[in-house]
């Protein structure tokens, strides 16, 4: 096993699962796996989700296919559509649904002679302003995609918020009410598939938000969209690795680079084999803590490519090998993301491929 380890708790993302589908029963639900599944590995979890849900989410085509190749046969959804170097064929031969978000890509599908190969969501902005149809031209795009042969109908519908975890924010409000009022003002609601504009913080803390599909992400893993750790959760990621070395350490010593830090005693000091270079990222403050035989110890020194140092404290009795957890149990990475300012969200997905997954459960 690699020294440095992501391990997954597969029996927690299967609680999530549950937690979802009992949070909005009436709605499917769509995997978020994008990121490497928030580094979960989107393949292991793929695998594990494949007959628990009704489809995947994806943001890169190339994901997709990996997921096919992995005979995955869950339908896959792109969710920011498709880019104009992708090949629409991989799409259509590969039954991968996708986006459409401007009118560069009704021009493109236009294009394709084939009648009812692909299926589509209508992306609109209600307000995140990022990609998706403007209101005030979206019910005229609509009608060219209802109108391109290549889309199978009816049209599924999607969109996204901007602010679903700031619960006194009137923004989340405003955006049901613009996807409301556009669907209300589509004349043939025959033409209308499924609709989804609730990833995890909407699903969660609003519940007019649980149209017919919900999309999950981060909280599929266990991870708090809001600031906190949330009780119904299970977290299944403990990233770890091991202590390398232990030495004696004399007040007033620095250690690392750049000697941004001075003992204010003697001690002992555990080198660990983690650093930037497994995704941990350079950027963390001094005193952030880690995890070791049940007590918290805090990094000293700048973080390097391949070490950490931590201040085991001058009677400490671990020994080398064991065990060093940067988030777990015991250790929600939602408080290192608040010790440290980084989102959680860039914490996991930041983890590199040297950062081997190991599934258990």
């Amino acid at each position: 096993m690699a020294i440095a380890t992501i391990e997954v708790d597969r029996s927690a993302i299967l609680h999530n699962v549950d937690y979802f589908r009992q949070l909005a029963p009436n709605s499917e639900l769509i995997a978020i796996v994008k990121a490497n599944a928030y580094a979960h590995g989107k393949v292991g979890v793929a695998q594990l989700l494949a007959d628990k849900v009704d489809g995947f989410g994806l943001a890169r085509l190339s994901e997709a296919i990996e997921l096919r190749d992995a005979k995955i046969k869950t339908p896959l959804v792109l969710l920011e559509g498709f880019f104009p170097h992708d090949d629409l064929n991989l799409l259509i031969n590969h039954d991968i649904q996708t986006a459409i978000h401007c009118d560069e890509q009704i021009v493109r599908l236009n294009a394709i002679p084939k009648k009812n190969q692909l299926t589509v969501w209508f992306q609109l902005d209600t307000g995140m302003h990022r990609l998706g149809f403007r209101l005030e031209d979206a019910k005229a795009n609509f009608t060219k995609l209802v109108n391109c042969q290549v889309v199978r109908k009816p049209i599924n519908i999607i969109s996204h918020f901007s602010s679903a975890d700031e619960l006194d924010s009137p923004q989340t409000a405003t955006q049901l009410q613009r996807l409301d009022d556009f669907l209300a003002s589509i004349d043939d609601k025959t033409l209308i598939g499924k609709c989804s504009i609730a990833a995890a913080g909407g699903a969660i803390a609003w519940p007019l938000s649980r149209k017919s599909t919900i999309r999950p992400g981060i909280a599929l893993y266990g991870v708090s969209p809001f600031t906190n750790p949330m009780p119904e959760l299970k977290a299944a990621m403990t990233f770890k690795s091991e202590l390398t070395a232990i030495r004696p350490h004399k007040q007033g010593e620095s250690v690392g680079y750049g000697q941004i830090w001075t003992s204010p005693r003697d001690t002992r000091l555990g080198v660990v084999a983690m650093g930037y270079g497994d995704g941990y990222p350079r950027a963390i403050p001094e005193n952030t803590p880690v995890l070791i035989n049940g007590r918290r110890v805090p990094i000293v020194g700048r973080v390097s490519m391949d070490m950490i140092v931590v201040d085991l404290g001058p009677d400490c009795q671990d020994q080398l090998g064991d065990d060093v957890i940067f988030w777990g149990k015991g250790l929600p990475v939602e408080e290192i993301a608040n010790h440290t300012g980084i989102s959680a969200y860039e914490l996991l997905t930041r983890l590199t491929s040297r950062a081997q997954i190991h599934y258990v459960n």
